[in-house]
């Protein structure tokens, strides 16, 4: 099977799903987290081998196949479209992790992984690894992972810090319920804890050198065309859940339009009124623009994987302003047919308030916070370093 094959597979297998994850969406939110059926569709699809390398049995699709496959499941359930995003981007983290970590990893071929990037714990040095003391919060995933990467600090003998991430099963790991939100409920973003829990040392990486995928210790090294920049190929996969959710907005509010009136006046059809044709039409072009704007980042982080190459600080730096401003423009799609849906529109059985809602919560993370990746992207477009070395 080609990769296209493959990707047209998995894509017809979401597509046939995406009526019951928006139907499981209630339920999803009232428990604060996906039910089991929503997950075992996926899997079924094949979504979680979706970011597998090749050589441990997965379909080793590239970053603009999975920007398609996270988008699809957004566009069915935002909370389950969030935690494709975390999974599948997480499984390819762990692709840069030495060989062997990589064979417990991937044994299954299908395998979901989270991650939590600030480093709110510690490693300690020990013979064989180190030992992981620390909590983690919002950890979105958790619930449904079999691994979770977490990120901590640890000591050098002559007293310098370095941050690494440790790679850990989260069956050694203590799962705290208090995902208590009005956003983004169905993720289950708990808090996770790890007491004097043992990662031997093939499980545990520089987050400096993963950044740039120049980790060591592993086959899948050089031009394989799936050595991407960290923090961008992330980026792609949270931008292609904000415009999937806005996607699915836009035909929530499209399947209530026919025969609404609009309230105390002589319309009698909302679709025979010129701003409401001006609001859809706004709402597509933001939608459309924001995946133009992914596809540009799509592409750049392409072509320096398929050379063996990083992006550069400055692509990097307009990579970070490109996503926010797409994720922007996404929200703002789904905030202007929110508002052009009336009154009736809040009821809870009503899915787009969910969209509504979940998008906004989305919005609010640091990765996608609208002002300050633009500076970082302005800042290069005016000639000046990006300012921080997070890219």
């Amino acid at each position: 099977m080609t990769d296209q094959e493959a990707l047209a597979s998995v894509l017809d297998a979401v597509r046939d799903a995406v009526p019951t994850l928006r139907a499981n969406g209630a339920e999803a939110e009232e428990r604060r987290w996906i039910p089991d059926e929503n997950i075992q569709l996926l899997d079924k699809a094949g979504v979680f081998r979706a970011a597998v390398p090749a050589a441990h049995g997965g379909l080793d699709l590239g970053v603009a196949d999975q920007f398609k496959v996270i988008a699809e499941v957004a566009r069915g359930c935002p909370s389950t479209g969030w935690l494709t995003m975390v999974w599948l981007t997480s499984t390819w983290c762990a692709s840069l992790y030495p060989e062997r970590a990589q064979r417990e990893v991937f044994a299954g071929g299908s395998t979901r992984v989270s991650i939590v990037f600030a480093p709110t714990g510690t490693l300690a040095p020990v013979d064989g690894g180190y030992r992981l003391n620390g909590t983690w919060r919002y950890n979105s995933g958790v619930l449904g992972a079999d691994w979770d990467l977490l990120a901590a600090m640890v000591e050098r003998p002559d007293g310098t810090t370095e941050e690494l991430v440790a790679l850990v099963p989260v069956s050694e790991l203590e799962v705290t319920d208090d995902w208590h939100v009005s956003a983004g409920a169905a993720t289950g973003s708990c808090t996770t804890t790890a007491q004097d829990v043992f990662v031997p040392a093939h499980r545990v990486v520089s987050l400096e050198e993963a950044m740039v995928s120049a980790t060591g210790d592993r086959e899948n090294t050089g031009a394989t065309g799936r050595n991407y920049g960290l923090l961008g190929y992330v980026l792609s996969g949270v931008t292609a859940a904000f415009t999937g959710i806005a996607r699915g907005a836009y035909e929530l509010f499209l399947e209530r339009l026919p025969g609404r009136g609009i309230t105390y006046t002589d319309w009698t059809d909302q679709k025979l009124h010129p701003l409401t044709q001006i609001q859809v039409a706004t709402a597509a072009n933001r939608i459309d623009a924001a995946e133009g704007l992914a596809d540009l980042c799509l592409e750049v982080l392409q072509t320096r994987a398929d050379a063996g190459e990083q992006p550069t600080d400055e692509e990097k730096a307009v990579i970070r302003g490109r996503t926010a401003y797409a994720a922007q423009l996404a929200k703002e799609a789904v905030e202007l047919l929110y508002a052009a849906s009336g009154g009736s529109v809040i009821r809870r059985e009503v899915a787009l308030q969910r969209f509504h809602r979940d998008i906004q919560g989305f919005s609010l993370h640091a990765l996608v916070q609208r002002d300050a990746n633009l500076e970082v992207q302005g800042r290069v477009l005016v000639g000046m370093d990006p300012g921080t070395y997070f890219l």
